[in-house]
């Protein structure tokens, strides 16, 4: 069995964010990863958050508020800040493979109704797709690909519509999809990194922009599917397209061959 993957979520306070998003991963995938939280500033847990993380079902044992330095010597696979302030002071621990930055309206100055509920379903949605990324090997194989890989990844309907957007442009960014499905730009960024997981999807980097284009070691059924898919559902995907085409200033892009 592959040894565990060590995850380390830092907010100021580790009161709340930080909290459920330690409490969310051990309860979502405690097979592959290890779970842990800290603070710049640490208090202690908000009974706030543990009230919304008992309602949903989710263990709060062993949960407790602790300073990013009673951690700062031990080695992690990935450190996740919750909020901008934690992002900008936790660049620097020793020992640590992957950095990224999440951002997380804070519950407890928020003034709507139900916001640690609303925090936690937040935070839960983005633990689930970390889960999907993370947990799949670094790169998969396309060629080794089998129809429930496929079927799998694309079981939503905006990785579809980006996987139709890509095989008809041939490339896009993430500003040109944003554009297509009026999403905002975190959203595109999980679906394509997971498309790209799954072996789909391949990007390149020209200059400030990063385009993604089907991997060129794509199975021919693969595009096959792909291809007849968008054949047979131009109606479907309209309004992305127009939307995509009515789009200024769109970046441009050197040839595939340079």
């Amino acid at each position: 069995m592959s040894q565990k993957k060590r995850v380390l979520f830092l907010c100021v306070a580790n009161s709340s964010r930080s909290q459920m998003a330690e409490a969310l991963l051990r309860h979502t995938d405690p097979e592959h990863f290890e779970a842990f939280s800290a603070g710049t500033a640490p208090t202690e847990v908000d009974p706030r958050t543990r009230h919304a993380l008992e309602h949903l079902g989710v263990s709060t044992e062993g949960l407790f508020s602790k300073s990013v330095e009673q951690v700062a010597g031990e080695p992690f696979d990935y450190v996740i800040t919750l909020c901008d302030k934690s992002a900008l002071e936790c660049l620097a621990l020793p020992g640590t493979g992957e950095y990224i930055a999440w951002n997380f309206e804070d519950p407890a100055t928020s003034a709507q109704k139900d916001a640690y509920r609303k925090t936690l379903h937040e935070i839960h949605e983005r633990i689930k797709m970390f889960v999907l990324i993370k947990s799949k090997p670094a790169s998969a194989d396309p060629e080794a690909m089998t129809p429930t890989d496929v079927f799998k990844c694309l079981a939503d309907e905006t990785r579809t519509r980006i996987a139709l957007l890509v095989t008809l442009e041939q490339e896009l960014c993430v500003c040109e999809l944003t554009a297509a499905l009026q999403l905002a730009q975190p959203k595109i960024s999980r679906h394509l990194a997971l498309l790209r997981s799954c072996g789909l999807l391949e990007d390149r980097r020209n200059g400030q922009w990063v385009y993604y284009r089907l991997h060129p070691q794509l199975p021919e059924w693969v595009r096959e599917v792909l291809k007849r898919t968008l054949d047979s559902n131009a109606e479907w995907l309209r309004p992305d397209v127009q939307r995509l085409w009515q789009m200024r200033d769109r970046p441009g892009r050197k040839p595939l061959c340079d």
